[in-house]
């Protein structure tokens, strides 16, 4: 648990600073954050990590990369679409991205980037991203979020190799991606 010493400092105010200049509806200023991935397929863990990210930004767009190491079981269409089926939270858009995420993020209008961190094993790679994208555009601030506890098990790889050996995954994935992976393996 975090406690601070001294003056109060309080988190919400660093969080909410990431306001970015376009109006929202009550006319203040709208805070928007990009959530990158594959999305390969999207799981519960993803849509955890959504709604986290949604009550700290009026707008977040789940950006679906094109990631050139990876062979995806899904095309990027696919993949957009499952998205748009499992997602039911107001204020969250879904968007294709290809090319570097800081630019993305920046046509976007976004100040910040939101990513999952599920074990310690993650946050090597994650935190090398951030600081290069950081580097990249000083403006873009990145923000980590962990899943509850009962997805910090879970990945997309692991999702489709069940799948691939015929179980069930209905547990680890919205309806819509359950019912894709069963067309997409015939089962």
């Amino acid at each position: 648990m975090l406690r601070f010493l001294g003056k109060s400092h309080s988190i919400a105010r660093v969080v909410w600073n990431f306001s970015n200049g376009t109006p929202s509806a009550n006319g203040s200023a709208m805070r928007r954050a990009i959530y990158p991935g594959s999305f390969d397929p999207v799981t519960n863990g993803h849509i955890d990590v959504i709604e986290r990210a949604r009550k700290l930004f009026d707008e977040v767009v789940v950006a679906v990369a094109v990631n050139d190491q990876k062979q995806p079981m899904f095309a990027l269409d696919e993949r957009l679409a499952m998205l748009r089926k499992a997602i039911t939270i107001e204020g969250v858009r879904v968007a294709p991205m290809t090319g570097l995420l800081v630019e993305f993020a920046a046509a976007e209008n976004a100040h910040a980037v939101i990513r999952g961190l599920r074990a310690i094993s993650d946050f090597e790679f994650e935190f090398q991203m951030a600081l290069m994208n950081r580097k990249l555009d000083e403006k873009i601030e990145t923000i980590f979020l962990m899943p509850k506890e009962e997805y910090t098990y879970l990945s997309s790889r692991i999702v489709k190799e069940i799948a691939q050996l015929g179980g069930n995954v209905s547990a680890f994935v919205p309806r819509p991606v359950a019912e894709a992976l069963a067309k997409k393996l015939k089962r």
